[in-house]
């Protein structure tokens, strides 16, 4: 089957397009049709190697973490999908690899896909919805009248991460830049800061909940925004000894991951808040609890652009050089 695989960590000359081998399906395992693929920054991070030391994949990898499809094979202990299905998901860490005509996925991580959405709009979705899900929902425990700053609000996780918010019932704060304000006011954002000609730290004060997708110095300010008992939750800073505890890995990459992260958990504490680092989890349950939300008009997908297959390393560089007007980008197949 065609495929784009990373055969080294680095740029984009490390990755091309390739013929590989059909996945291979276990007793819980559906095989999908890929139809379209979100491109995601994490892509580009896996591709560059950043995340090597905890998620040691082997090369080459076919790379690629949203895809929506149709099945067309299912293993003999599958009871939730059957051939002919329309499915949307985001594979586990392990099994990635929506960038290829066909991908295997557990049964566990994959859910029908929401009717009324293309399956481009499909595509957009998952791994940025899971990651607001997680974020707001089952670590932040956002509640109806909670501030929540949602950082780029335009992008693709800050867009269904604002509508999430105001689902959830939180008056809902954003940084934008400037081409990108009225994007932010319609998906629902209560105060909408253009930070090419505001400091957010400066006119923002009191909130529950930070959702940081920058990091460096973009997390440092948002701690200063927090409430007393708020919480920075980041998908972009360093990871932190939880994480490390999640993941299981040996004593001294957890030391360096709890070093990595001091700096700034010993600056949140002193501040009387919290610091979390999130690396989202492939759930097919929640994406139908979010599928409810598509359904009902509550959360709608942001496609900025659609590339045919062919040209995944293209939008892979139209991602990687910020030329996204706001929310996701995705390839097709012909």
């Amino acid at each position: 089957m065609r495929a784009f695989v990373v055969e080294k960590y680095g740029d984009q000359s490390g990755m091309r397009a390739a013929e590989t081998a059909e996945p291979r399906t276990g007793a819980d395992d559906v095989l999908v049709k890929i139809h379209a693929a979100g491109v995601n920054p994490l892509d580009l991070r896996i591709r560059n190697g950043d995340f090597k030391t905890f998620l040691p994949y082997r090369l080459p990898l076919v790379l690629g973490n949203d895809l929506a499809g149709t099945v067309v094979r299912v293993g003999a202990s599958v009871t939730r999908f059957a051939v002919g299905d329309e499915v949307y998901a985001r594979p586990d860490k392990d099994r990635i690899g929506t960038f290829a005509e066909l991908i295997a996925v557990h049964q566990d991580d994959l859910a029908p896909k929401p009717a009324a959405l293309t399956m481009a709009e499909a595509a957009s979705l998952p791994l940025v919805a899971l990651t607001a899900w997680q974020a707001l929902v089952e670590r932040a425990r956002v509640r109806p009248g909670q501030k929540v700053l949602v950082h780029a609000g335009a992008g693709g996780l800050g867009s269904i991460a604002v509508q999430l918010a105001k689902a959830l019932g939180a008056h809902v704060a954003t940084t934008v830049s400037t081409g990108k304000v009225d994007v932010a006011k319609d998906l629902g954002a209560d105060v909408v800061v253009d930070y090419r000609t505001q400091d957010f730290a400066e006119v923002l004060d009191g909130y529950d909940v930070v959702l940081d997708s920058l990091g460096g110095e973009n997390l440092a300010k948002s701690l200063r925004v927090l409430k007393p008992g708020g919480t920075a939750i980041s998908v972009a800073g360093p990871p932190d000894p939880a994480f490390a505890r999640e993941l299981g890995v040996n004593p001294i990459l957890r030391l360096a991951m709890t070093a990595l992260s001091f700096k700034t958990r010993r600056n949140a504490k002193r501040r009387g808040v919290t610091y979390s680092f999130l690396f989202m989890k492939a759930s097919g349950d929640r994406l139908r609890e979010l599928t409810a939300l598509v359904d009902t008009g509550k959360i709608r997908p942001v496609v900025d652009r659609v590339f045919p297959f062919e040209e995944t390393l293209q939008a892979m560089e139209y991602v990687e050089t910020g030329r996204a007007k706001a929310g996701k980008v995705v390839v097709v197949m012909p």
